[in-house]
């Protein structure tokens, strides 16, 4: 697979997880600055590493969701919570994550994953 392929794959898995909208508003972020980092995004993110199938979407969602929260992205959290609930997480296995991260990371992260994490149900229609 050459580099435009691999790019295409990614960009067509982001926009299958996150939304078109959501995609084209990160994509155009930076303008022209930012083209080479969604290139990288795109093609080895998301056209190579999510493409690899030792593990399901939904495990490497979950996997994101708890990586964002305890490093303290709360951006970036509120984008994979949403790809968790496309990848098919229910929010009992969101909140076991963010419960595991409680014990880890603390209650400071726990408390702010816990409130994007309520957004991000709350938008998909999960009853809280």
């Amino acid at each position: 697979m050459d580099e435009k392929e691999r790019e295409e794959r990614g960009l067509k898995l982001r926009i299958d997880m996150f939304g078109r909208d959501a995609v084209d508003k990160r994509m155009n972020a930076f303008g022209e600055f930012g083209k080479p980092l969604q290139h990288i995004i795109n093609a080895y993110a998301y056209g190579d590493v999510w493409q690899r199938t030792a593990l399901p979407p939904s495990t490497k969602s979950l996997v994101m969701v708890a990586m964002m929260a305890a490093a303290g992205h709360g951006n970036e959290l509120g984008v994979h919570l949403r790809g968790a609930l496309k990848n098919g997480c229910s929010a009992a296995q969101i909140q076991e994550v963010l419960l595991l991260l409680t014990l880890y990371c603390g209650i400071p992260a726990a408390n702010e994953a816990h409130r994007i994490a309520a957004e991000a149900l709350r938008e998909h229609g999960a009853r809280l």
